[in-house]
Protein backbone atom coordinates (compact mmCIF):
# COMPACT_ATOMS: atom_id res chain seq x y z
CA UNK A 1 0.00 0.00 0.00
CA UNK A 2 1.07 3.59 -0.16
CA UNK A 3 2.47 3.83 3.05
CA UNK A 4 4.98 0.28 2.97
CA UNK A 5 5.66 2.16 -0.60
CA UNK A 6 6.89 5.54 1.46
CA UNK A 7 8.82 3.85 4.35
CA UNK A 8 10.86 1.73 1.79
CA UNK A 9 11.64 5.24 -0.42
CA UNK A 10 12.48 6.61 2.27
CA UNK A 11 13.84 4.63 4.72
CA UNK A 12 12.47 5.82 8.26
CA UNK A 13 9.76 4.16 9.14
CA UNK A 14 9.65 5.22 12.99
CA UNK A 15 9.14 8.70 11.87
CA UNK A 16 5.61 10.28 12.43
CA UNK A 17 4.71 12.76 10.61
CA UNK A 18 5.19 16.00 12.22
CA UNK A 19 4.37 20.10 10.49
CA UNK A 20 8.11 20.62 11.51
CA UNK A 21 9.27 17.38 9.30
CA UNK A 22 6.68 16.72 6.47
CA UNK A 23 6.24 18.74 4.11
CA UNK A 24 3.44 17.89 1.31
CA UNK A 25 3.28 19.50 -2.29
CA UNK A 26 0.88 19.63 -4.39
CA UNK A 27 0.29 20.28 -8.11
CA UNK A 28 -2.97 22.06 -8.67
CA UNK A 29 -4.67 21.10 -12.36
CA UNK A 30 -6.04 17.55 -12.14
CA UNK A 31 -4.64 17.23 -9.06
CA UNK A 32 -6.05 19.23 -6.63
CA UNK A 33 -9.23 20.36 -9.31
CA UNK A 34 -10.69 19.35 -12.26
CA UNK A 35 -8.26 21.19 -14.93
CA UNK A 36 -9.09 24.65 -15.32
CA UNK A 37 -11.87 24.33 -12.40
CA UNK A 38 -12.95 25.63 -8.96
CA UNK A 39 -11.66 23.16 -6.02
CA UNK A 40 -14.37 21.38 -4.72
CA UNK A 41 -15.40 22.37 -1.42
CA UNK A 42 -14.67 18.51 0.06
CA UNK A 43 -10.99 19.10 -1.34
CA UNK A 44 -10.64 22.56 0.34
CA UNK A 45 -12.10 21.22 3.97
CA UNK A 46 -10.03 17.78 3.51
CA UNK A 47 -6.72 20.11 2.90
CA UNK A 48 -7.75 22.33 5.96
CA UNK A 49 -7.23 18.68 8.09
CA UNK A 50 -4.29 17.43 6.41
CA UNK A 51 -2.31 21.09 7.37
CA UNK A 52 -3.18 20.17 11.20
CA UNK A 53 -0.84 17.21 10.57
CA UNK A 54 2.06 18.38 8.07
CA UNK A 55 3.06 21.78 6.16
CA UNK A 56 0.85 22.17 3.07
CA UNK A 57 1.95 23.61 -0.27
CA UNK A 58 1.13 23.85 -4.12
CA UNK A 59 3.25 24.23 -7.07
CA UNK A 60 2.00 25.21 -10.47
CA UNK A 61 2.56 26.74 -13.82
CA UNK A 62 0.03 29.35 -13.75
CA UNK A 63 0.43 32.87 -11.89
CA UNK A 64 -1.25 33.85 -8.77
CA UNK A 65 -4.59 34.97 -10.36
CA UNK A 66 -4.53 32.12 -11.82
CA UNK A 67 -4.34 29.92 -8.68
CA UNK A 68 -6.39 31.92 -6.84
CA UNK A 69 -9.41 31.71 -9.32
CA UNK A 70 -9.14 27.51 -8.40
CA UNK A 71 -8.63 27.44 -5.09
CA UNK A 72 -10.05 30.87 -3.55
CA UNK A 73 -9.24 34.38 -2.46
CA UNK A 74 -8.05 33.19 0.51
CA UNK A 75 -5.38 30.60 -0.70
CA UNK A 76 -2.54 32.39 0.27
CA UNK A 77 -4.26 32.15 3.56
CA UNK A 78 -4.82 28.25 3.76
CA UNK A 79 -1.46 26.59 2.18
CA UNK A 80 2.06 27.28 4.16
CA UNK A 81 3.93 27.61 0.64
CA UNK A 82 2.38 29.04 -2.16
CA UNK A 83 4.19 28.62 -4.95
CA UNK A 84 3.08 29.81 -8.43
CA UNK A 85 5.18 30.11 -12.06
CA UNK A 86 7.12 26.61 -10.28
CA UNK A 87 8.37 28.85 -7.66
CA UNK A 88 9.14 32.24 -9.65
CA UNK A 89 6.68 34.15 -7.73
CA UNK A 90 7.14 32.28 -4.24
CA UNK A 91 4.80 33.03 -0.68
CA UNK A 92 5.38 31.42 2.75
CA UNK A 93 2.29 32.07 5.12
CA UNK A 94 0.87 34.45 2.95
CA UNK A 95 4.17 36.42 2.53
CA UNK A 96 5.85 37.14 -0.41
CA UNK A 97 9.77 36.11 0.02
CA UNK A 98 11.06 35.59 -3.65
CA UNK A 99 10.54 37.08 -7.16
CA UNK A 100 12.81 35.88 -10.25
CA UNK A 101 11.85 36.26 -13.94
CA UNK A 102 13.35 35.71 -17.17
CA UNK A 103 14.49 39.04 -18.07
CA UNK A 104 16.42 39.23 -14.65
CA UNK A 105 18.09 36.30 -14.95
CA UNK A 106 19.35 36.35 -18.56
CA UNK A 107 19.99 40.16 -18.44
CA UNK A 108 18.92 42.64 -20.97
CA UNK A 109 21.58 42.28 -23.37
CA UNK A 110 21.51 38.57 -23.58
CA UNK A 111 17.69 37.98 -24.04
CA UNK A 112 18.27 40.95 -27.41
CA UNK A 113 20.97 38.90 -28.94
CA UNK A 114 18.50 35.83 -28.83
CA UNK A 115 15.61 37.58 -29.73
CA UNK A 116 17.39 39.26 -32.66
CA UNK A 117 18.50 35.67 -33.57
CA UNK A 118 14.91 34.36 -33.63
CA UNK A 119 13.31 37.03 -35.76
CA UNK A 120 16.40 37.11 -37.94
CA UNK A 121 16.07 33.28 -38.15
CA UNK A 122 11.97 33.40 -38.54
CA UNK A 123 11.97 36.61 -41.63
CA UNK A 124 13.85 33.84 -43.63
CA UNK A 125 11.18 31.15 -43.72
CA UNK A 126 8.70 30.80 -45.96
CA UNK A 127 5.35 29.22 -44.53
CA UNK A 128 1.64 28.67 -45.53
CA UNK A 129 1.06 32.27 -43.79
CA UNK A 130 2.40 34.40 -41.13
CA UNK A 131 0.42 36.92 -38.77
CA UNK A 132 1.79 38.75 -35.78
CA UNK A 133 3.09 38.01 -32.53
CA UNK A 134 6.39 35.92 -33.45
CA UNK A 135 7.83 36.66 -29.85
CA UNK A 136 5.35 36.41 -26.92
CA UNK A 137 7.31 37.70 -23.44
CA UNK A 138 6.26 36.25 -20.26
CA UNK A 139 7.65 36.18 -16.97
CA UNK A 140 9.17 32.66 -16.91
CA UNK A 141 10.03 32.27 -20.41
CA UNK A 142 9.58 33.26 -23.83
CA UNK A 143 7.21 31.66 -26.83
CA UNK A 144 8.05 31.48 -30.19
CA UNK A 145 5.89 30.95 -32.81
CA UNK A 146 6.88 31.28 -37.00
CA UNK A 147 3.87 31.31 -37.26
CA UNK A 148 2.47 34.19 -35.47
CA UNK A 149 -0.19 33.72 -32.08
CA UNK A 150 -2.20 36.10 -33.82
CA UNK A 151 -3.49 33.32 -36.33
CA UNK A 152 -6.76 32.59 -36.70
CA UNK A 153 -7.69 28.12 -35.81
CA UNK A 154 -7.87 27.18 -39.63
CA UNK A 155 -4.36 28.96 -40.30
CA UNK A 156 -3.11 27.19 -36.96
CA UNK A 157 -4.14 23.79 -38.41
CA UNK A 158 -2.37 24.10 -41.89
CA UNK A 159 0.84 25.37 -39.90
CA UNK A 160 0.30 22.73 -37.83
CA UNK A 161 0.31 20.12 -40.88
CA UNK A 162 3.27 22.32 -42.80
CA UNK A 163 5.41 22.12 -39.51
CA UNK A 164 5.21 18.21 -39.20
CA UNK A 165 6.25 17.83 -42.65
CA UNK A 166 8.97 20.55 -42.66
CA UNK A 167 10.68 19.98 -39.28
CA UNK A 168 10.24 23.95 -38.99
CA UNK A 169 10.37 24.08 -34.61
CA UNK A 170 12.62 21.06 -34.74
CA UNK A 171 14.96 22.75 -37.32
CA UNK A 172 14.65 26.00 -35.20
CA UNK A 173 15.33 24.74 -31.90
CA UNK A 174 18.31 22.81 -33.04
CA UNK A 175 19.19 26.03 -34.53
CA UNK A 176 18.99 28.09 -31.18
CA UNK A 177 20.70 25.38 -29.18
CA UNK A 178 24.03 25.75 -31.81
CA UNK A 179 23.62 29.24 -31.46
CA UNK A 180 22.96 29.79 -27.83
CA UNK A 181 23.90 26.73 -25.47
CA UNK A 182 25.62 25.63 -23.84
CA UNK A 183 26.57 29.72 -22.80
CA UNK A 184 22.99 30.63 -22.57
CA UNK A 185 21.55 27.46 -20.57
CA UNK A 186 18.33 27.42 -21.81
CA UNK A 187 15.97 24.37 -22.31
CA UNK A 188 13.56 24.10 -25.41
CA UNK A 189 9.91 22.45 -25.12
CA UNK A 190 7.76 21.88 -28.51
CA UNK A 191 4.14 21.94 -27.71
CA UNK A 192 0.78 22.55 -29.27
CA UNK A 193 0.29 23.72 -32.77
CA UNK A 194 2.16 26.38 -33.73
CA UNK A 195 5.10 27.38 -30.80
CA UNK A 196 7.55 26.27 -28.32
CA UNK A 197 8.99 27.83 -25.13
CA UNK A 198 12.11 28.92 -24.31
CA UNK A 199 13.43 28.88 -20.52
CA UNK A 200 16.03 28.39 -18.07
CA UNK A 201 17.43 24.81 -17.48
CA UNK A 202 15.86 23.64 -14.17
CA UNK A 203 12.81 26.16 -14.38
CA UNK A 204 10.65 23.27 -14.27
CA UNK A 205 8.80 22.64 -10.84
CA UNK A 206 11.96 21.57 -9.50
CA UNK A 207 12.86 25.10 -8.92
CA UNK A 208 10.50 25.94 -5.87
CA UNK A 209 12.53 23.12 -3.90
CA UNK A 210 15.33 25.68 -3.38
CA UNK A 211 12.86 27.26 -0.78
CA UNK A 212 12.77 24.67 1.46
CA UNK A 213 16.14 23.02 1.26
CA UNK A 214 17.09 24.82 4.63
CA UNK A 215 13.76 24.19 6.60
CA UNK A 216 14.57 20.71 8.07
CA UNK A 217 11.99 18.76 6.64
CA UNK A 218 13.33 14.84 6.41
CA UNK A 219 10.53 14.25 3.77
CA UNK A 220 8.92 16.14 0.82
CA UNK A 221 6.01 14.54 -0.85
CA UNK A 222 5.14 15.33 -4.47
CA UNK A 223 1.22 14.89 -5.67
CA UNK A 224 0.49 15.10 -9.59
CA UNK A 225 -0.95 14.17 -12.65
CA UNK A 226 1.68 15.16 -15.43
CA UNK A 227 4.45 12.89 -14.21
CA UNK A 228 4.95 11.43 -17.43
CA UNK A 229 7.90 11.91 -19.36
CA UNK A 230 7.26 15.11 -21.33
CA UNK A 231 4.84 16.06 -18.70
CA UNK A 232 5.16 19.14 -16.41
CA UNK A 233 5.33 17.15 -13.10
CA UNK A 234 7.76 14.71 -14.67
CA UNK A 235 11.17 16.41 -13.47
CA UNK A 236 9.60 17.27 -9.32
CA UNK A 237 8.05 13.57 -9.48
CA UNK A 238 11.05 12.00 -9.80
CA UNK A 239 13.78 13.81 -8.22
CA UNK A 240 15.35 12.29 -5.67
CA UNK A 241 14.66 14.98 -3.17
CA UNK A 242 10.52 14.01 -3.46
CA UNK A 243 8.90 11.21 -2.44
CA UNK A 244 6.50 11.20 -5.99
CA UNK A 245 2.63 10.50 -6.12
CA UNK A 246 1.21 10.03 -9.56
CA UNK A 247 -3.10 10.72 -9.65
CA UNK A 248 -5.38 11.44 -12.11
CA UNK A 249 -7.99 13.70 -10.49
CA UNK A 250 -8.26 15.22 -7.05
CA UNK A 251 -10.29 12.43 -5.43
CA UNK A 252 -6.99 9.91 -6.14
CA UNK A 253 -5.14 12.59 -3.76
CA UNK A 254 -7.91 12.90 -1.01
CA UNK A 255 -7.19 8.85 -0.99
CA UNK A 256 -3.65 8.71 -1.49
CA UNK A 257 -3.46 11.42 1.37
CA UNK A 258 -5.86 9.73 3.37
CA UNK A 259 -3.98 6.14 3.40
CA UNK A 260 -0.98 8.00 4.46
CA UNK A 261 -1.12 10.75 7.13
CA UNK A 262 -5.73 9.63 7.68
Amino acid sequence: NALTLIQSVSGKENMAPTRENTLVLFDVDGTLTVPRKEADPAMITYLAELRKKVTIGIVGGSDLVKQQEQLGANMLQNFDYTFSENGLDAYKDGVSFHQNSFKDHLGEEKLQKFINFCLGYMSKLELPCKRGTFVEFRKGMLNISPVGRACSQSERDAYEEFDLANNIRKDFVSALEKEFNPDYGLKFSIGGQISFDVFPVGWDKTYCLQHVKDSGYEEIHFFGDKTFSGGNDFEIYNDERTVGHSVKTWTDTVEICKSIWG
